[in-house]
């Protein structure tokens, strides 16, 4: 009997309902056609080892709640966590104490998942029609609305627990800042700069901060705290540039939208305006040249993320974002350094 040399092609396997896109859905922009395509890939592979041992229908929730926490996409917590370092060591004068240490690096990843659940509730309408978030687990289907806000009620206790072990001072700050990480999310809808809202809610921990170690916001603590809205218009309208185009189709609306082809001369100022405000930060702290070295690294970091995005390229806009971190890093180092050799 005569055989063919052919060998058969092995039938490629048909993607469940929880992974297959939607019709009509935009490419995801990333390599990963099932996911959100701004998601780590090595912290995804480390929550997937995480949660290894759990039974795979417990398993692939699990994933997709920490994916809708954005626990995939360290970077945010990130920056988040730097600036609230940066006034507990300033409102400290040295190391911080222990226990306002552990009490907010806690809170910023547990805020930050909170305003991350929220924000896709509400962009769940949105997200599918953009390419970078159609794959987020509401606009693909894998957690549903409810679920978000269950999600989002029990990290918003979680938080408030940890502020109980402070003052009253700062129990009283925390509810501005839950109400700015709840309408963060609605921004989009009302107004052209949600970035403003977005770094006054990231920023709320600085008053919060300084007040649990001194028991009170000075000058210096409300002036960081608006270089840090600036410092977030700056890195969360590159973020914003990424989606502009499909922005602007769908109705949403951010300062990469309203800036328009005047962006980067707008950024460049934004940057200027941010190193000037820290200036003033290290003038009223007296802080010493590490300060004024890791602000000089900061702007040499500024300097290469607008070099980035001249070409306002998807992937540089992207990758400009993501190297905040190392400016976060750069100043904090400068304030350590510089309460050290006082």
């Amino acid at each position: 009997m005569a055989t063919s040399s052919r060998k058969r092609q092995p039938r490629k396997p048909t993607p469940s309902p929880a992974t297959r896109p939607r019709p009509g859905a935009p490419k995801p922009i990333g390599k990963n056609p099932t996911g959100p395509a701004d998601s780590s890939t090595r912290a995804t592979r480390v929550l997937a080892w995480l949660l290894r041992k759990l039974p795979a229908r417990h398993r692939e929730k699990a994933l997709d709640y920490l994916v809708l926490t954005r626990m995939d996409r360290p970077i945010g917590a990130l920056l988040l966590l730097w600036p609230t370092w940066w006034a507990l060591w300033l409102a400290a004068g040295d190391f911080p104490p222990w226990k306002p240490l552990i009490i907010f690096t806690l809170g910023v990843f547990a805020m930050r998942a909170a305003g991350c659940a929220i924000n896709d509730y509400a962009d769940r309408k949105l997200d599918p029609q953009v390419a970078r978030t159609a794959g987020r687990p509401i606009a693909s289907g894998r957690v549903t609305p409810r679920e978000a806000l269950l999600v989002f009620a029990a990290l918003l206790v979680f938080a408030f627990v940890l502020v109980l072990f402070t003052n009253r001072l700062t129990i009283e700050l925390s509810f501005a800042g839950a109400l700015l990480a709840a309408i963060y999310p609605f921004t989009k809808r009302y107004t052209y700069m949600p970035q403003v809202v977005l770094g006054a809610a990231f920023g709320w921990s600085i008053p919060m901060a300084f007040a649990a170690v001194m028991n009170t916001v000075p000058p210096v603590g409300w002036l960081l705290f608006i270089g840090n809205i600036i410092w977030s218009v700056i890195y969360d309208t590159e973020y914003a540039m990424v989606d502009r185009e499909d922005d602007i189709k769908a109705g949403a609306k951010s300062t990469a939208v309203l800036f328009g082809d005047a962006d980067l001369p707008i950024l460049g100022v934004l940057m200027g305006t941010f190193l000037l405000t820290m200036l003033f930060v290290g003038q009223r702290a007296a802080l010493g040249w590490p300060y004024w070295l890791g602000l000089l690294i900061a702007a040499g970091l500024f300097g290469y993320q607008h070099w980035l995005i001249r070409d306002r390229l998807r992937g540089a806009c992207l990758a400009a974002f993501r190297h905040n971190n190392w400016l976060g890093l750069a100043v904090w180092i400068g304030i350590v350094l510089a309460l050290a050799l006082r």
